[in-house]
C-alpha cells in the first residue's frame, strides 16, 4: 500500500501552512503535519484539510521521529538536493519542508532518507506551499501515484 505525508518544520508564514495543507487535501495526502510550533486554522486553508484528513503536531524533531511510521522514508525538500525531475519516490514516504527563511537544518537534512530540490529557471528559491504542492504533484502525476496506476484516469473536469 502506498501513501505519503507532508509537513513542515518550524513554520514562519501561517497562510503557507493553510495553503499546503489544502494541496495535501487535494492531491491525496494520507496526514499532514507541523513540528516546533502549535497549528492554528488558517483562512487559506478553504478545503479544511485537518477535518478531512490527519493533523499531527510535533514539539520537537525528535518527537517526531518517534512517531513516524514504520518503514516510511524521510524526504527533506530543500534547494541542493537530487533534482525531483528523476526522482522516484519510496511507496511509503515522508515529506518534509523546512521554515521559509533558513530550511531545514543540516541536523535533520542528516536524519533524511533523500533530500529532494526542485528545478527552476531562475531562483531555486520557490514559496513553501508552492514547493510542497510542486513536489506532492509530482508524486502523483509524474512518477508515481494513483494516477499512473490508474492509466491517466482523474477526478479532473
Amino acid at each position: 500500500m502506498s501513501y505519503f505525508e507532508i509537513g513542515i518544520f518550524n513554520p514562519r508564514n501561517s497562510a503557507n501552512v493553510g495553503t499546503l495543507w489544502r494541496s495535501a487535501y487535494q492531491l491525496g495526502a494520507a496526514g499532514i503535519f507541523i513540528i516546533g510550533r502549535p497549528y492554528r486554522r488558517q483562512t487559506s486553508d478553504t478545503a479544511n484539510a485537518q477535518a478531512l484528513i490527519p493533523l499531527r503536531q510535533f514539539a520537537a524533531f525528535e518527537d517526531f521521529l518517534e512517531a513516524r511510521p514504520v518503514g516510511a522514508q524521510l524526504v527533506g525538500i530543500e534547494m541542493g538536493g537530487v533534482p525531483l525531475f528523476g526522482f522516484k519516490h519510496p511507496e511509503r514516504a515522508i515529506y518534509l519542508l523546512g521554515a521559509e527563511d533558513s530550511g531545514l537544518p543540516q541536523r535533520i537534512l542528516t536524519a533524511c532518507n533523500f533530500v529532494v530540490a526542485i528545478e527552476s529557471l531562475r531562483s531555486q528559491s520557490y514559496n513553501l506551499a508552492v514547493s510542497g504542492s510542486i513536489v506532492m504533484y509530482h508524486r502523483q502525476f509524474c512518477s508515481y501515484g494513483d494516477w499512473a496506476e490508474s492509466g491517466g484516469q482523474s477526478s479532473m473536469l
